[in-house]
């Protein structure tokens, strides 16, 4: 019974964060100006604003995106900028919660359900992630649409179809893909504490990371000694605040 609840919920909750998106993104489509990156279309009305930058860091588990969102918002800080670290799914909400109980192998879903899921709760903090950004804030996020659609591809999935929910969220000034061979990840401490935490699988899901990789991606070696990828973080992210402080108009990912 309890399963059967859980289901039910994650359908409304999936359901109400979609038609948002949906929403949203047919505005959007309405009124974007013009293309970048090839693939995001530039929201109205952003450009010439000083905004804070979405910066976003992806990679395998175990590369070291927790480490390295961690000492970046630090340094950040330290340099006097407003910023905030931000982790997807965030598991306070109650679609992260679901997300959570699946992850740690408290509960079973299909595996569109749980895409859907992962998905709706990129969706629910999409309103906060603008705000925060037009009001000069930047963002760390360790985890977006890039590990939803690599991770639920790799088990399957339509490569399209796992892209199609998230189309009109905001898509990142750069992209932080922290590369590093799947074994050697593997060797590191806390591996397999998870469900997608298997070697055979993250092979497979390095290979759909692959077909995401646009121009907006930085790929930094990170089997190197956590010093030197922090330092390489820090050159390249730190460019990006700045150009989004002259006005780099905000981009909705994947909707052109």
């Amino acid at each position: 019974m309890a399963a059967f609840h859980l289901r039910n919920f994650g359908v409304l909750a999936v359901r109400r964060s979609l038609n948002l998106g949906l929403n949203i993104s047919c505005k959007r489509s309405v009124r974007s100006i013009r293309m970048e990156n090839g693939n995001n279309c530039n929201l109205m009305g952003a450009s010439n604003e000083s905004r804070g930058a979405l910066v976003v860091f992806e990679g395998l588990d175990r590369s070291g995106k927790t480490s390295q969102c961690g000492k970046l918002l630090s340094y950040l800080e330290g340099m006097g900028h407003s910023v905030e670290l931000w982790r997807f799914p965030d598991r306070t909400t109650s679609v992260g919660q679901m997300i959570s109980a699946y992850l740690t192998n408290k509960s079973q879903l299909d595996d569109h359900t749980i895409h859907l899921l992962f998905s709706a709760n990129r969706w629910e903090k999409r309103s906060m992630m603008e705000a925060k950004l037009k009001a000069g804030t930047t963002l760390i996020v360790d985890r977006y649409s890039y590990s939803g659609v690599a991770f639920s591809s790799a088990k399957g999935l339509d490569f399209e179809w796992c892209k199609a929910p998230e189309n009109g969220l905001i898509a990142p000034d750069l992209v932080v893909y922290l590369d590093i061979p799947p074994e050697k990840a593997a060797e590191r401490g806390g591996y397999g504490g998870e469900r997608y935490e298997q070697l055979e699988f993250q092979k497979k899901v390095a290979q759909h990371y692959k077909l995401l990789e646009d121009s907006s991606w930085k790929m930094i070696d990170a089997s190197q000694c956590i010093e030197d990828v922090e330092k390489q973080v820090e050159e390249i992210v730190l460019e990006h605040v700045v150009t989004c402080q002259k006005g780099k108009p905000l981009s909705s990912l994947w909707s052109c």
